[in-house]
């Protein structure tokens, strides 16, 4: 590894800047989904344990480097202090926490108010990170989820101060490396969604790396269409076909299979229970729509599964929101799942879509890995170098 872990740093006395995330949702005034709070608990206490005084420095919404009220991270504060047994001080302003007292420095838990009411944080402004390093001796970023932003708490502050990543971070690096940096071989993908024109740059990046891409949901379509196959009124992006194409032939050159639908689920409507029927993906009908793969296209994507030792996830195979389309997506998930937890498969999944599905299927706690960091998790897929990582390692 490129890069410090708190294992490498000696805490005891010293004020720890933490870079966290908890961007959570927020409805009247409360926390209604505390995943993100509890994912820098482990970061959190390892460093009280090794003596530091953790001071978290986050983000909250979009305020574009204005204060606004309902952007405060003070709602955070209750559900912080219960998840850590700690108590947590909730510091107002820079200037407060340039000038806390003594009482203040005792607390076990320092929350700085949200990082983006300043526009020298998105402008990774050097005066503006210089300002904030004075507030500690050490800066560790558990934050991959804002990895992907060039910004002074995520990047500025790692090129201050002695600078180690998160057990969140670091957990984040050590499943991606181990899917797409050295994975066990063969290595498989797969990707779904609704368009090829939002996942370009990822799927040109999988086909040198992977040896297998399965590719699902309304972008199948857009892959059958390019090879003249009618897809009905089916979600397709007739403009990408030529797209589609060369992602094909790149695949073809770099000896990677990709696995499309060759059975599909139609329907006329959208609906929960609307009427459907399966037909070979060549025979959509024109007035009808593709709304997942079929049970042989599932049967020929667990035999894939079978034969892989690393799984790489991102997106739907169906429209999995609404019963029956979510069949085919369910159950490659939980055969994904079940291999992992056999130990016979690397299974890291991550993006919005993906997590939302692989819980409904009931199969998340069996995957290796689950990223929850959205964008950073994509942009690593594409091949990208992050800042914020990218500091930690030339802090290193």
């Amino acid at each position: 590894m490129a890069w410090k872990t708190l294992d490498d740093m000696d805490l005891a006395g010293k004020r720890v800047l933490v870079r966290v995330d908890i961007n959570v949702p927020v409805e009247n005034g409360r926390v209604t989904d505390a995943t993100r709070i509890e994912r820098i608990v482990p970061t959190v206490r390892d460093i009280l344990a090794k003596g530091g005084h953790p001071m978290l420095i986050a983000h909250f919404g979009r305020p574009k480097g204005k204060v606004v009220l309902d952007m405060t991270l003070r709602v955070c504060v209750p559900v912080l202090e219960q998840k850590l047994g700690r108590k947590v001080r909730f510091i107002e302003t820079l200037d407060a926490a340039e000038n806390l007292t003594e009482e203040a420095r005792a607390a076990d838990v320092l929350l700085l108010e949200n990082i983006r009411f300043h526009p020298g944080e998105e402008a990774n402004d050097p005066e503006f990170a210089a300002r904030l390093a004075k507030l500690g001796d050490v800066y560790c970023n558990d934050a991959f989820s804002a990895a992907h932003r060039a910004h002074a708490s995520t990047e500025g502050l790692a090129r201050l101060l002695p600078s180690c990543a998160g057990r969140l971070m670091q957990a984040e690096l050590e499943a991606l490396e181990a899917a797409l940096g050295h994975p066990a071989r063969p290595v498989m993908a797969v990707v779904g969604g609704a368009k090829v024109s939002t996942k370009l740059e990822l799927l040109g990046n999988l086909v040198e790396k992977v040896d297998s891409l399965v590719i699902g949901g309304g972008m199948a379509n857009t892959f059958l269409a390019a090879q003249g196959i009618g897809v009905g009124k089916s979600l397709c992006e007739h403009d990408m076909t030529g797209t589609a194409s060369e992602i094909m032939a790149k695949a073809q050159a770099t000896g990677c299979e990709i696995i499309l639908p060759i059975d599909v689920v139609v329907a006329r409507e959208f609906a929960e229970g609307a009427e459907n029927e399966t037909v070979p993906a060549t025979d959509c009908p024109e007035d009808a729509m593709i709304l997942d793969a079929g049970p042989k296209s599932v049967a020929r994507i667990i035999t894939a599964l079978e034969a892989a030792k690393t799984l790489i996830w991102n997106g739907p195979l169906g429209a999995f929101e609404i019963a029956p389309f979510d069949t085919a997506t369910n159950a490659a998930a939980k055969r994904a799942a079940e291999l992992s937890a056999e130990g016979a498969l690397v299974s890291v999944a991550g993006g919005g879509d993906t997590v939302a599905a692989l819980n409904k299927a009931g199969a998340a706690d069996d995957f290796t890995y689950i990223s929850t960091a959205g964008g950073a998790f994509l942009e690593w897929m594409e091949g990208k170098l992050l800042p914020g990582v990218a500091a930690l390692e030339q802090a290193a």
